[in-house]
């Protein structure tokens, strides 16, 4: 996984009230948790938008006064119509204890389905894996190429190195779905 660097402000102010003057200037409520105590902290809006707005999933090396931890996102809450960030909380990882997250899929190859006039479709964007932030890669990366027409690729079918899938293993991953021209075909080859 990449590491995003971030540096953060103990907060000695909590509730409502508090938070709501922080985001007035222009700072995220965050909290970090998981290995030791609980701390409560902000950073800038704009320190964390390269975090937020992107696909991929990070290891954040936190700063906060004179702490370093290593944490990777847990949860993040946005305004319903501005879209602004309010408040993140980050689950403090080690080398020692495994963390789940969730990881983008990449699709790779052509499959014989589309070959065959079908429509390739993913039907998820992120696989939830357990593992050693270490052992975490940057994205799943599932080869299509032998999907063919009105095949679906499962959860059960990928395999992600050192880490233990937590999706339901009956989802579908990626499928080849007829088109109507695909089906004319059929119908044409089936006659003849």
């Amino acid at each position: 996984m990449k590491t995003f660097e971030l540096a953060g402000t103990l907060r000695n102010e909590y509730g409502k009230k508090a938070a709501k003057a922080l985001r007035k200037q222009e700072l995220v409520p965050c909290n970090i948790y998981g290995l030791g105590d609980n701390i409560t902290f902000t950073v800038a809006q704009a320190d964390v938008r390269k975090l937020i707005y992107t696909p991929d999933t990070m290891v954040v090396a936190l700063t906060i006064g004179d702490t370093k931890k290593m944490a990777v996102v847990k949860e993040m809450q946005f305004h319903p119509i501005t879209e602004e960030c309010l408040h993140i909380d980050f689950l403090e990882v080690n080398e020692k204890k495994p963390v789940t997250v969730e990881i983008p899929i990449q699709l790779t190859g052509h499959a014989e389905g589309v070959k065959a006039g079908g429509k390739l479709s993913l039907e998820m964007r992120k696989l939830k894996v357990n593992g050693i932030y270490t052992n975490i890669p940057e994205r799943v990366v599932v080869d299509v190429t032998s999907l063919g027409l009105g095949k679906k690729l499962f959860v059960s079918d990928v395999t992600v190195e050192n880490c233990t899938l937590k999706s339901v293993k009956e989802a579908i991953v990626a499928q080849v779905k007829a088109t109507r021209n695909s089906n004319a075909e059929a119908a044409e080859s089936a006659a003849e």
